[in-house]
């Protein structure tokens, strides 16, 4: 029986462990924000590697964005070293998982299962994934227990609010330096048979509009930042909107619509700060001094930053022409540049190989509309031998009622471990 045939047979006895691993991750509710139960999950992660023989470290993102003594960003990295030189493959994924929303219909944190199916919050984004990488790695070790190399596992902070607690600070640490890790896969939601190469840039911003209280009898006596961003958000549709659903890229992104440049607005608030949802009293007659909105700008690789921002400098000129006594700031909140793997990367091709021995078919290849964190690996690690690969739909992710197909996680689990196969059995 050669290597790959006991690879996959190993993944097959394991699948109940796949299942049990996945359960009780999600049975954590690491929710983020604010940052809860981290330490317990990694102390949990840990306790099962270091039980098959994985060297395990536990990192606190001292200091991090969202690091505090109430809610510590903490950081697993575990690994373990083979027989002889070669090779680093790392497998990363995030621990956190957003917040519940509404509409579940079932327990978002106890695991359940229907089918082929299990429920809960992070069971697709991305704690299958994270079970499906562990799996992996077991079963590849005990198949080829004489590999070359080293295999890293780490299960990191604060993706979904940017990774800077995670993996920005572990790459600041140096612990994907190229010379350390030479493959790195983050098994993110795409699916058991697509490869993603990236992801579109991002521009978070806020824009103010400036006024002056008044009373709200008489509103002639001040000047309404509402009105004035009213102005705004008619200069986005009537000029900003048209030009950017006319920006195609040549990237894969999916899905189709994501092709284009997109924004969207996240929020908006202006005039009195809203009540506690218990307060009974009507508002005071006010006219609003301030309007804020939060801007989520996505952009493609053929665009370049400044000028993206300075599409929204001069929205905001055109519309200040338009307002006497308008004003105005724009404050930079976040940005991050798009990034791409080129499909001949070794790490690419030992994946859609791997695809193809397991499922019979050709991987696709697609970039993210999001970011995830391959851009701190790539910006910060200066790593470019990075793709994401995992169970799951995409679609799911943030969704009530989400959940990961045990079929696709026991089809990813092979493909990862025969990725290993690939480059560290030689």
């Amino acid at each position: 029986m050669d290597l790959n045939t006991r690879v996959k047979a190993e993944i097959d006895n394991r699948r109940d462990a796949l299942v049990a691993l996945t359960r009780e991750l999600i049975a954590i509710p690491t929710l983020n924000p604010p940052g809860r139960n981290y330490l317990e999950i990694c102390e949990y992660l840990a306790a099962r590697l270091a039980a098959r023989g994985f060297t395990t470290e536990l990192i606190r993102a001292k200091d991090a964005p969202g690091d505090s003594d109430r809610f510590p960003r903490w950081n697993l990295v575990a690994r373990i070293d083979g027989a002889r030189p070669g090779d680093c493959v790392h497998f990363n994924s995030h621990h956190d998982v957003v917040e519940l929303g509404h509409g579940w219909t079932r327990d978002p944190f106890g695991g359940q299962i229907e089918g082929d199916r299990i429920y809960g919050r992070g069971a697709c984004d991305m704690k299958g994934g994270l079970a499906a990488s562990i799996i992996a790695a077991e079963a590849f070790l005990a198949a080829c227990p004489d590999f070359a190399g080293a295999i890293e596992i780490s299960a990191t902070a604060d993706e979904e609010s940017g990774g800077f607690g995670g993996v920005a600070y572990l790459a600041q640490q140096g612990r994907f330096d190229p010379a350390r890790v030479q493959h790195v896969i983050i098994p993110e939601p795409l699916h058991k048979d697509q490869i993603c190469l990236g992801h579109r840039g991002v521009w978070w911003a806020e824009i103010e509009t400036h006024g002056r209280i008044a009373h709200g009898s008489m509103p002639f006596l001040g000047d309404s930042a509402i009105r004035h961003m009213g102005v705004v958000l008619e200069e986005m549709e009537k000029t900003l909107f048209p030009l950017l659903a006319n920006k195609h890229t040549e990237m894969p992104v999916i899905p189709e619509g994501a092709r284009a440049s997109t924004l969207n607005i996240n929020s908006i608030h202006g005039g009195e700060p809203e009540q506690d949802a218990d307060y009974t009293g009507l508002p005071a007659p006010c006219v609003a001094d301030r309007c804020r909105i939060i801007i989520d700008r996505r952009f493609l690789i053929e665009e370049e930053i400044g000028q993206v921002k300075a599409e929204i400098a001069n929205l905001m000129e055109r519309a200040k022409a338009r307002r006497p006594q308008f004003s105005y700031e724009i404050r930079d909140l976040f940005e991050v540049q798009p990034s791409m793997t080129d499909r001949d990367a070794p790490i690419v091709r030992s994946t859609a190989s791997a695809i193809e021995a397991v499922l019979g078919r050709e991987a696709a290849y697609v970039v993210s509309p999001g970011t995830y964190d391959q851009k701190h690996i790539d910006r910060i690690g200066r790593l470019k031998n990075c793709i994401a690969y995992g169970p799951g739909l995409l679609e799911l992710a943030h969704q009530p009622d989400e959940w990961v197909g045990i079929s696709d996680m026991a089809d990813s689990a092979k493909v990862m471990a025969l990725v290993l196969a690939e480059l560290l059995a030689r």
